[in-house]
């Protein structure tokens, strides 16, 4: 988005949205993401016994 001011000088600086702050995750996303978590540590796990194995 282009702006320019009242003498017609371009304003190329991106325009900032507004700030919100984030709110502490429930306990059903907390289990969600320590669940996540435990399947990524798995498959990086397995991808690299797989890698030594071959």
């Amino acid at each position: 988005m282009r702006t320019t001011n009242e003498n017609g000088i371009l304003n190329n600086y991106a325009t900032e949205p507004k700030l919100y702050f984030a709110e502490y995750p429930s306990p059903e996303q907390q289990s969600r993401y320590a669940l996540q978590g435990a399947a990524a540590v798995l498959l990086v796990t397995s991808l690299l016994l797989i890698a030594f194995a071959a």
